[in-house]
């Protein structure tokens, strides 16, 4: 087998992948979750205002677990 055959299946190979890809990203069984996942961004920012207008503020101290600094906890907490 040489080089350019070798490229040849290569090349088909990565057509059938893309083409695969595009089906499954534009089928209607996925077209829910993709919906879904566009509209995180602003689920988040609508819980936040709600979450501030029905709880009174309280200063959050250096030991408050529920404070995340970013500066110093690295990571994703859910707290």
């Amino acid at each position: 087998m040489d080089t350019g055959t070798f490229r040849g299946i290569i090349t088909g190979l990565l057509i059938l992948a893309f083409i695969g890809i595009t089906v499954w990203a534009y089928s209607r069984r996925r077209k829910p979750d993709f919906d879904e996942a566009a509209n995180l961004p602003f689920a988040d920012e609508d819980e936040l205002n709600r979450d501030a207008h029905h709880s009174p503020q309280q200063p959050k101290s250096e030991g408050d677990s529920r404070h995340v600094d970013s500066r110093k906890n690295k990571g994703d907490r859910n707290t």
